[in-house]
């Protein structure tokens, strides 16, 4: 999938509230439902149904899903960061990425962060030194 189509999919969520196992355009959506959405928007249809999950990221269960659907829905990313690339973030000395966003740059961001709803950030160091993983879409 091009990168400059997954960006541009993302950005009309700009401004989206953040809610909790949300995904709807404009209403609601959490990270993983901002991906969805965006999925939803390239393809049609969501490849599975998501099963209930915790708003607290220290939750032991469904420890490594996100991964775990990353790997079976999108491709491993090679090289340097590109737009359009989904990346996982280990939060808060997690061991699993509880966290997800797409690059708009080598540099920028966009994700659904709580208080906030879905912004486009800078990929600070910070930021940076907790993603731990890249996938493209399919």
């Amino acid at each position: 999938m091009n990168g400059d189509s997954v960006v541009a999919a993302a950005r009309l969520w700009l401004g989206t509230p953040y809610r909790h196992r949300a995904s709807t355009l404009g209403a609601g959506c959490d990270c993983l439902g901002l991906l969805r959405g965006v999925w939803r928007s390239l393809y049609g249809e969501e490849p599975m149904a998501v099963p209930p999950y915790r708003a607290d990221m220290r939750d032991p269960a469904h420890a490594g899903a996100l991964r775990a659907a990353a790997k079976r829905f999108l491709r491993p990313a090679e090289g340097p960061l590109a737009a359009g690339q989904v990346v996982l973030f280990t939060l808060g000395g997690m061991a699993h990425a509880k966290h997800c966003g797409i690059l708009v740059a080598a540099d920028r961001f966009i994700h659904a962060q709580e208080k906030l709803g879905v912004v486009e950030a800078n990929l600070t160091d910070a930021w940076a030194r907790r993603v731990s993983g890249r996938f493209g879409f399919p």
